[in-house]
């Protein structure tokens, strides 16, 4: 196996284009490296991009934030300015393991291991984030609902990474949040999970929302006629309930040890409810 570290996105870029065989990103190795330790990967190149700065930072621009691939979990939350923009973002991308994976994880590299079941991948669909992807063809943007196509897969072609994320800047009015279940108190995958992002008008009358639904589908669910059963109201009963209707007709879930698809389609609706109040509060609604 070879292993390179180099200083540049675009020399990263480079190295995986011309890679032969088996090419992979290293940024905090939650993933990777178990799997590499199980048996179940041999690479026949690691292209670590720690050393590159753009993918180290947390930057606040004029229209938002930009998170570099390997900032990792425990640093994402100890930033005050997203925290308090985008809650539920940070709350999910914390969710990605124990104390000790918080120092390592990154919410860029939940995003490309690509599970159906990843914390952080609902909470950045909601909150309309995008991927700054370096190829050796340059860079471009990606909504990140476009990044995984399936368990496993991604839209990545040959050379490419991500670089960073970047999320809007928010607003006084703009609440997220993101809920699961899991089997177990901490350090568990979901079974099922939901993030609801939304903004209030007028008189706290709801005017958008976008609701997405995890581990109920070979990818991230997002579900527009949950989100338009909310919009133009309060959040009343009637409305969540409409929510919670939309939400159990998306869903296709599998049957597995951990969850039938009948608990998982009836839980990911209610946590979509829940979600929705809190993302509600947050934004200034009562």
């Amino acid at each position: 196996m070879r292993y390179e570290a180099p200083t540049t996105t675009k020399e990263a870029a480079n190295l995986l284009a011309k890679a032969k065989g088996k090419a992979f990103v290293l940024a905090g190795g939650t993933d990777l490296l178990v799997r590499m330790k199980a048996g179940m990967l041999e690479p026949d190149l690691v292209v670590d991009i720690k050393r590159i700065p753009a993918t180290r930072k947390v930057t606040k621009t004029a229209s938002g934030f930009t998170i570099g691939a390997s900032v990792s979990g425990a640093e994402l939350g100890e930033n005050k300015a997203v925290k308090k923009a985008w809650p539920g973002v940070v709350e999910a991308t914390e969710l990605i393991g124990s104390d000790q994976v918080q120092g390592r994880c990154t919410m860029v590299g939940n995003l490309c291991n690509a599970s159906p079941a990843a914390d952080s991948v609902p909470a950045m669909i909601a909150a309309g984030a995008k991927a700054a992807i370096v190829g050796p063809k340059g860079k471009r943007s990606v909504a990140v609902e476009k990044i995984v196509t399936g368990p496993g897969k991604t839209s990545l072609k040959k050379g490419e990474m991500i670089e960073s994320i970047s999320l809007p800047k928010g607003g006084a009015k703009i609440g997220d949040a993101y809920l699961r279940f899991i089997p177990r108190t901490e350090m568990d995958i979901a079974v099922c999970s939901a993030a609801v992002c939304l903004e209030l008008g007028a008189k706290n009358v709801i005017k958008k929302a976008t609701v997405v639904l995890g581990a109920v589908a070979p990818t991230a669910v997002t579900v527009p006629a949950a989100a338009k059963a909310i919009i133009g109201t309060k959040l009343d009963d009637d409305a969540l309930d409409a929510l919670a209707a939309a939400c159990e007709a998306a869903c296709n879930p599998i049957d597995d040890k951990r969850g039938t698809i009948e608990f998982r389609t009836e839980v990911a609706a209610v946590l979509a409810r829940r979600a929705a109040k809190i993302a509600f509060e947050r934004a200034g609604g009562k």
